[in-house]
């Protein structure tokens, strides 16, 4: 199993100037790690996201190490232009990932209804964004590139509501992108949700969070509101509530082989963060053998 990390985890260094999005290629072989998946970039002046696609790829060539996905937002129920237009602008997507070297393409699915009809269920529409998901995946199959959708966003994030998705696209070439921090967000356990979703795995995502019971008073900076309104912090690999060992044991009986990456979201520096997370990581895949 390859263990990749997130340029996400970057981001606080990214966005301060301590690193640009190039140098944290170097940051992630550095670290150990055997691949980097890229989250959508913030281009440099100048640049395009093909072109910037290209860079990526020279990069990680130069340094070593392997490009392990590539993950954009989507909203097939809110883009501008419906869901035609979303998905045009995904097909743009999958080529920069083509261009990147990605073998695979996470996009969401969407962050909810439109405001204006608050009464309509996740039943109601997901044959829509089924049908949005399905032209994607068909022209990323033709590029050799795999798609998947993500537990994220609140509304698409419940392991339920994910596996009706990914029944209705009824594609090969679609999957999910697993993030067994994630389900905290809908309050679902994430072991209970990685056991569901396991068996449609084409990536997966490792990280962690620091919960409070949303009993208590917000606890100030850093913190969320999941969707239950408990209150969620990221944290370290290893430091929060999330059954990580738990998690990947799941996987590892359900056969899941792909690349595992961590995703760090925390108030700790990234680097020292990402160090010891990655440590953990190595040991709890060494423990399950």
């Amino acid at each position: 199993m390859k263990i990749g990390v997130s340029s996400y985890s970057f981001s606080t260094l990214v966005s301060s100037g301590a690193m640009s999005q190039l140098d944290v290629i170097a940051a992630a072989k550095d670290l150990g790690f055997d691949v980097i998946e890229f989250s959508t970039f913030a281009l440099p002046k100048g640049q395009t996201n093909l072109s910037f696609a290209q860079l990526v790829r020279k990069e990680a060539a130069r340094v070593g190490i392997g490009v392990g996905n590539y993950t954009i937002a989507a909203d097939f129920l809110n883009y501008e232009g419906g869901v035609s237009a979303q998905v045009e602008a995904l097909k743009a997507e999958v080529d920069v990932a083509a261009a990147m070297g990605a073998p695979g393409m996470r996009h969401d699915a969407t962050w909810g209804i439109p405001a204006n009809e608050r009464y309509r269920s996740f039943e109601s529409v997901v044959d829509t964004l089924a049908a949005g998901c399905r032209a994607v995946t068909a022209y990323a199959q033709e590029k050799g590139i795999r798609t998947m959708v993500e537990n994220h966003g609140y509304y698409a994030q419940d392991s339920s509501r994910v596996e009706q998705l990914i029944n209705a696209v009824d594609h090969p070439n679609f999957g999910w992108l697993v993030d067994v921090g994630n389900f905290l967000c809908a309050d679902e356990p994430p072991q209970q949700a990685v056991g569901r979703a396991a068996r449609y795995a084409f990536h997966l995502h490792v990280k962690d969070f620091h919960v409070k019971s949303g009993m208590e008073p917000a606890p100030g900076e850093g913190w969320f509101a999941s969707r239950g309104g408990n209150w969620l912090r990221g944290a370290i690999v290893g430091h929060g509530n999330v059954p990580v060992l738990q998690c990947l044991r799941v996987m590892k009986e359900a056969g899941y082989q792909g690349t595992l990456s961590l995703e760090f979201e925390g108030m700790e520096d990234p680097i020292k963060a990402l160090r010891i997370g990655r440590d953990n990581v190595v040991r709890y895949v060494e423990m399950l053998g």
